[in-house]
């Protein structure tokens, strides 16, 4: 079911500073300052206290951090060409925000919440890369998990209505 055999940690710190240049949205030096002063350091994010649009800034911040998560779990699993992942997010400024991941099976099939976590943005912060890493691996695993289980699920019953489709017509 996945593309690869084993499973090895990835360096989250880095793929997200990848990801964010790949993408257009930083240089390279903007995207390592990003990252470290955003995710890096003590709480409360002082990134997003001091900014002038707060609510933009900390859904931006959860959007960069979150996409590659989702990005490279959706890589790792083999999904039907019709289906498709999406994650949107509801700023709170003085509450928890949230982060959900939704698959979508195409086909007018019904969506499968995949992830949903409470994210207090101006506490997203870690007191190290390795901190980070285990956070960002913890999330990871479980959109994997979630991904089987309904991928799977999702085969066999189009396996099993292919086979009665065939008895129909003998």
């Amino acid at each position: 079911m996945t593309k690869c055999a084993t499973h090895e940690p990835k360096h989250w710190m880095s793929y997200l500073i990848d990801s964010l240049v790949n993408s257009g949205a930083l240089l390279s030096w903007e995207a390592l300052d990003y990252v470290t002063s955003n995710l890096l350091g003590e709480s409360p994010n002082a990134q997003l206290h001091h900014s002038k649009a707060p609510y933009e800034a900390t859904q931006q911040l959860l959007n960069r951090v979150y996409g590659p998560i989702v990005e490279a779990a959706s890589r790792t699993i083999d999904l039907p060409t019709q289906a498709m992942i999406h994650m949107f997010t509801d700023i709170s400024l003085i509450g928890k925000s949230a982060v959900l991941v939704v698959y979508f099976p195409g086909d007018n099939q019904p969506h499968q919440l995949l992830l949903l976590d409470s994210a207090p943005a101006w506490d997203l912060v870690f007191e190290s890369e390795t901190h980070f890493n285990r956070w960002a691996e913890e999330r990871y695993q479980w959109i994997i998990q979630a991904l089987q289980a309904i991928v799977t699920g999702t085969r066999q019953t189009s396996e099993l209505l292919d086979e009665q489709a065939i008895a129909q017509m003998v």
